[in-house]
């Protein structure tokens, strides 16, 4: 559903590993300290090395000027992930809520207050674009009805903060979806970096705390600490799980949603799951699987929610490629991601 903005956020943390790994090996050989045996490389090899070498800069200066890229690049990667997650949430809403009044009232007031806010900083570069016929419109359609409402991003999304914890709240609730970093906490890539990765040396607020402070200090003076490369690609991780945490979180929403007003509905459960082939078998209720079609995976007490396609559906061992259910049938299915037992499927209603 975020699948886009999510994999945009992926592709530029990868990038930002390569580079730090790229530069970390081209550290190391060019103070190797006589190391590198030039006579084994071929000529053109030996060329470029030493053009390299020319003009290289000190260690330590290179390591403050990575240090420093990394982390602002990382930031501007987050803060560009949270604010076109949101927008793309605010943009959903009239087609899950076609009436302005059905919205929930936090989202009504906030959006009020932010066009107000809007209307006031129409005068910066950033809002250039804007007029404010622009920013009263979708509010002006909203209380009257007289054409179909839209909520503009920018009125909730005003912040001078960086996007600590306290700040990620505040924007997530003005746009409707309350308790975002409690689902953060439980939400599996966040677990899995905080046991694993950075070894329980952390929480998660802390993490996020600990990233933006040396975001700030490179951004706007000198750096107390200059981080290598295993910790810069501790924080693409940390980076990669957070934006995961949070778009399987507004994925959620929309699926309450869509469930409420009947485009979405649940149609069973894993109930096991089979080692050896990495299959599963769930309890369906009466509907129709297709190989190939798609299906959420839920579970709100462990903040998953995330899409899957349907690789093989197998009914008493026989492989098939289309199945009509019947409520309380078991069914063998492997997707094209892994799955956990207790998530709950739902089938959007039009497939």
């Amino acid at each position: 559903m975020f699948e886009d903005i999510l994999m945009a956020a992926k592709v530029n943390i990868n990038t930002v590993r390569s580079i730090i790994k790229t530069n970390d090996k081209l550290m190391k050989i060019a103070f190797a300290s006589g190391s590198v045996n030039k006579t084994e490389m071929r000529e053109e090899t030996e060329l470029i090395l030493s053009q390299l070498l020319q003009d290289i800069p000190k260690s330590g200066e290179w390591r403050i000027y990575d240090h420093c890229a990394v982390v602002t690049r990382l930031y501007a990667i987050y803060e560009r992930f949270v604010e076109k997650l949101i927008s793309d949430w605010l943009i959903l809403l009239p087609g899950l809520y076609p009436r302005y009044s059905d919205l929930d009232e936090t989202i009504r007031n906030n959006h009020r207050l932010g066009v107000g806010k809007l209307l006031t900083e129409l005068t910066k570069t950033r809002y250039e674009d804007l007029s404010p016929e622009r920013v009263m419109q979708g509010l002006f359609y909203g209380t009257t009805g007289e054409k179909e409402y839209e909520l503009l991003p920018d009125a909730f999304l005003i912040h001078e903060q960086n996007l600590r914890r306290k700040t990620l709240e505040r924007l997530f609730t003005n746009a409707g979806i309350s308790n975002a970093w409690i689902w953060v906490e439980k939400h599996r890539s966040i677990k899995y970096f905080l046991e694993e990765i950075s070894g329980d040396q952390n929480s998660s607020e802390g993490e996020l705390n600990e990233f933006i402070s040396y975001r700030n200090d490179a951004a706007h003076g000198f750096p107390d600490e200059v981080l290598g490369a295993s910790a810069l690609l501790e924080l693409c991780d940390f980076v990669d799980a957070l934006s995961q945490a949070l778009a399987e979180l507004v994925t959620y929403q929309v699926i309450k949603r869509k469930e409420s007003i009947g485009q979405i509905s649940e149609i069973g459960k894993i109930t096991e799951w089979l080692k050896k082939p990495n299959a599963y078998i769930a309890r369906v209720k009466e509907t129709k699987l297709s190989v190939g079609n798609n299906l959420f995976l839920v579970n709100e007490q462990t903040s998953c929610c995330y899409l899957v396609a349907i690789n093989s559906i197998k009914i008493d061992g026989i492989g098939v490629n289309d199945l009509p259910t019947t409520t309380g049938m078991e069914v063998g299915l492997q997707f094209d991601l892994i799955a956990k037992k207790g998530l709950r499927l739902y089938q959007l209603e039009f497939e």
